[in-house]
């Protein structure tokens, strides 16, 4: 989880100082603007946090191997989004969203903290890519999908600039 904090730290400093007008810009067509890209986090955040939350009050128990998942990092892979990870395409201020944010990382700490190491080693849910990961997996798969992403940030940032 530390590192999880400390790659969410580099993500919020990439995007203070620019106005909200440069952070909702789409420097291309068809590619997300920096808040789109924020608001995908906070989305993907409280989507796995759900998932980790529902596997953990399951009886259920499907182990999975580990599997490569700092190849997240590998932007040369696209990646469609699932459909309810899509970022709205409504004008957001940064304000609003590191609200989001701060709110989905504090029910993610929270279903980490109280889960239990056994269940987070012997339960898993599928990724688009890596298949079945398990819950222990998924808590640095969210660092490195933030990581992922703060690239695409400062690629953006650079088109804008």
């Amino acid at each position: 989880m530390n590192e999880n904090e400390k790659i969410r730290e580099e993500l919020l400093n990439a995007v203070n100082g620019l106005s909200d007008e440069q952070l909702n810009a789409q420097p291309e067509p068809g590619r997300w603007s920096i808040i789109q890209v924020l608001d995908h986090l906070y989305l993907m955040e409280r989507a796995i946090t759900k998932s980790i939350s529902d596997k953990l009050k399951s009886d259920e128990s499907i182990p999975a191997v580990d599997k490569p998942i700092e190849l997240t990092l590998n932007r040369e892979v696209k990646v469609q989004a699932p459909p309810f990870v899509i970022p709205s395409e409504s004008y957001q201020t940064l304000i609003e969203v590191k609200e989001k944010l701060s709110e989905s990382r504090k029910a993610f700490v929270q279903v980490v903290d109280h889960a239990k190491e056994i269940d987070l080693e012997q339960k898993s849910f599928p990724h688009p890519l890596f298949k079945d990961l398990s819950l222990k997996q998924w808590i640095p798969f969210v660092g490195l999908h933030e990581k992922r992403h703060l690239l695409q940030i400062e690629e953006l940032k650079a088109k804008l600039l």
